[in-house]
């Protein structure tokens, strides 16, 4: 009798247990699933084949900076920064690339840049104690004014380069060449997230430091790394931006890194640290693409746009925050 008592409890527990771990997920899944009902019903064209392949090509660069991003807001910190870097790495690709530089050798280089401009920040943050948002503010205004140094604020075109365009322009089985890059990934965050000691090191970070440190975990390096792999993200996003368009400008990526923190923050990964979800991230991502695509669609002026999007995802977060933090007990 007791033992069976005992056994279905241990079985409710684990439920709500469950529903309580995936609460943010689960949320942010039916919020997308609801934002793409109603943009189905409301428009003709927002379902058809054409329009989901502009989505998700559209949403490609957002996805991978998100997925670093992701790793960034878990360990309590902020990236500002990734915007520039996107219209930096842009700019000096395109320079580059008409200098006559092979385009692989440029897609590498651009990388490697990225993640030592990445690195840099994260060394402020993590071994001078200067807060990453002070850094990366920083780094926001540093790195567009670089941008726009060596561009002058004209675009400069790439020409010639079939294989460096295909990166942005091209498809394989019908599928955008960003998206596949995308999902690729959001798939190898994915699995450093849950299956990898560099993943674990990192939520472990972002819950105590200080904890962390006093295990032997190497928190200031791990702190570091995580806006380098930010770094690289941010420069793969330029590299596919300058791609897609076919030019190199300072003035691309221009509040880039606002829907970047709010797909992760909508995805359910917590600013306090600690917590966070790639599976979220993704949705999230998504969920900001749709809603975007999904009012332009409606006719909405586009200076509306913003204005709806933006209540949309405030209040999203607002509910997510409230329903589940208390459904957890916390």
């Amino acid at each position: 009798m007791n033992t069976a008592v005992y056994t279905e409890r241990e079985k409710g527990s684990a439920l709500a247990d469950w529903l309580a771990e995936h609460a943010q997920v689960l949320s942010i899944a039916l919020f997308f699933t609801a934002c793409v009902v109603f943009f189905s019903l409301m428009t003709t064209t927002f379902l058809t084949l054409p329009n989901i392949l502009n989505v998700i090509r559209q949403a490609a660069p957002i996805l991978i900076v998100a997925t670093a991003m992701t790793l960034v807001i878990i360990t309590a910190g902020i990236d500002l920064s990734v915007g520039s870097l996107v219209a930096l790495i842009n700019a000096v690709a395109a320079i580059a690339i008409a200098a006559g530089i092979p385009w692989p050798v440029v897609i590498v280089g651009m990388l490697m840049l990225g993640g030592a401009i990445g690195l840099a920040q994260g060394w402020f943050t993590a071994y001078q104690g200067i807060p990453a948002f002070i850094v990366t503010l920083a780094g926001l205004s540093i790195l567009r004014g670089i941008a726009l140094y060596l561009t002058e604020g004209y675009s400069i075109p790439i020409r010639d380069v079939p294989g460096f365009l295909y990166i942005g322009r091209g498809e394989i089985l019908g599928i955008p060449v960003p998206a596949i890059i995308a999902i690729a990934v959001v798939v190898l965050g994915y699995v450093v997230m849950s299956r990898t000691l560099y993943g674990r090191r990192v939520v472990a970070v972002g819950s105590n430091p200080e904890a962390a440190r006093r295990v032997g975990m190497p928190s200031r390096a791990i702190l570091a790394s995580v806006y380098m792999v930010s770094g690289v993200a941010a420069a793969a996003a330029g590299l596919l931006f300058a791609a897609r368009l076919g030019s190199g400008s300072s003035n691309a990526a221009v509040g880039f890194e606002l829907q970047v923190i709010a797909a992760v923050v909508l995805g359910g990964t917590s600013l306090m640290g600690g917590r966070g979800s790639m599976i979220g991230t993704l949705l999230g991502t998504m969920t900001i693409a749709v809603i975007g695509n999904g009012l332009i669609l409606m006719r909405i002026s586009p200076f509306f746009t913003q204005i709806v999007t933006g209540a949309i995802i405030l209040i999203a977060i607002w509910l997510n925050t409230r329903l589940f933090t208390r459904g957890s007990g916390s």
